[in-house]
């Protein structure tokens, strides 16, 4: 860490160069005799990185930020304030810190903190930034947070885990194995030493095969953000042993959708289907995620317009967590049908269809955006269709 950095001029600097080419300014050089320009180029690669995915810390004044594949790899703010609705209690241990976000949160939620990273410069760093922050209740501690759980060998109330994913080649990885450290080898040390433990993982992980490699899981929250899936966090419980819940949360500016369930009865749910009827919906990505399917037709009494489709239809408007949308029309599918409309500029989104979006564009001379809404389907008749709609806000 080199604390030159921080001087007012290199962090003015910084600021003016934002939104300048970093590929120009490596090669006309930078005039600072006490950074190099790699680490001032670093910098403001990673406070550009920051400025939309840790505001907080963007705004806030002498932050060091440490390279780029830390801040791809870190919690946005908004995901870290969802993790922290979930712990409660006096002692939270975060074995993997990394930039300390989810830290950070956790300790506004939590009594005492322990912050744990192996990386001794983003130790320093993530030190130096809590006490720029303010933040008094977090200890950081420069060792594997394995290491630290062994030798402390206190009880917390709460551990938080977000294993590696990357590996020695810093090539990314997802699956549980391939990360560090392997829950499936220490789980059973965590809830040794913690009643609760929070795992976060890969979106990318299928949740029903990683259920048969972590033990004691209570609920699995499938968090998305702006429709977007981030992450999914599986809370274990010493000595549980009922069924999982899965949670599925969409973060977005204002509001958060949310839909609950349990895979059992996603496997015992049935789910109706009908032809089109006045209102269709599309569940949002953690939904579509977590595989909610036949549950989501079931617990709101809509009906689906096909088992592959992911479609939703029902008479009257609903609450949904997804997009809502009116049907004005159901054509088939075919070029003579579709002329006769004259949609010339449309949002084109398909489901269990042959067609790309872009095949459907260019056969049907279709301009992106504008008003209108084309779905492009099957039916539980096994017909492809045309759903022209409006969407709802």
């Amino acid at each position: 860490m080199n604390k030159h950095l921080l001087n007012i001029e290199i962090q003015n600097f910084i600021k003016k160069n934002l939104k300048s080419d970093l590929a120009t300014l490596l090669l006309k050089g930078i005039a600072f005799e006490t950074a190099s320009t790699h680490d001032i180029i670093e910098q403001i690669e990673a406070k550009k990185r920051s400025e939309k995915k840790l505001p907080t810390w963007f705004n806030a004044q002498n932050i060091y930020y440490p390279n780029k594949i830390n801040i791809e790899q870190t919690s946005s703010e908004a995901t870290a304030v969802y993790k922290t609705s979930l712990v409660s209690g006096k002692t939270l241990i975060d074995l993997t810190g990394g930039f300390g976000i989810d830290t950070y949160y956790f300790s506004k939620q939590i009594t005492n903190v322990t912050h744990c990273e192996i990386n001794s410069e983003l130790s320093e760093i993530v030190k130096h930034n809590y006490e720029v922050l303010n933040v008094p209740n977090i200890n950081c501690l420069n060792e594997s947070g394995i290491d630290a759980l062994k030798r402390i060998k206190q009880q917390f109330n709460w551990i938080y885990v977000d294993p590696s994913r990357r590996d020695d080649t810093k090539q990314k990885v997802f699956l549980l194995l391939d990360c560090t450290p392997d829950i499936k080898t220490f789980q059973g040390l965590f809830l040794k030493y913690a009643k609760n433990v929070m795992v976060k993982t890969s979106p990318l992980l299928d949740i029903k095969a990683t259920l048969s490699d972590i033990k004691h899981v209570k609920e699995i929250h499938v968090v998305a953000l702006h429709n977007e899936v981030k992450e999914l966090l599986w809370i274990l419980e010493r000595n549980y042993e009922g069924k999982a819940t899965v949670k599925t949360v969409n973060l977005q500016k204002e509001t958060q959708q949310n839909f609950d369930f349990k895979i059992e009865e996603e496997k015992e749910s049935q789910a109706e289907y009908s032809l089109p009827l006045t209102y269709l919906y599309e569940p949002n990505s953690a939904i579509l995620k977590a595989g909610a399917f036949n549950s989501i037709s079931y617990n709101l009494n809509i009906t689906k317009l096909h088992k592959h489709s992911h479609l939703y239809t029902s008479e009257t408007l609903i609450e949904f967590p997804g997009r809502h949308f009116k049907i004005k029309k159901v054509i088939p599918f075919n070029k003579k049908a579709f002329v006769k409309e004259h949609i010339t500029k449309a949002n084109v989104t398909t489901r269990n269809f042959t067609l790309s979006v872009g095949e459907i564009r260019k056969k049907f001379k279709i301009k992106d955006g504008g008003l209108i809404y084309l779905f492009f389907t099957t039916n539980f008749y096994g017909d492809k269709t045309i759903l022209v709609c409006s969407k709802i806000d």
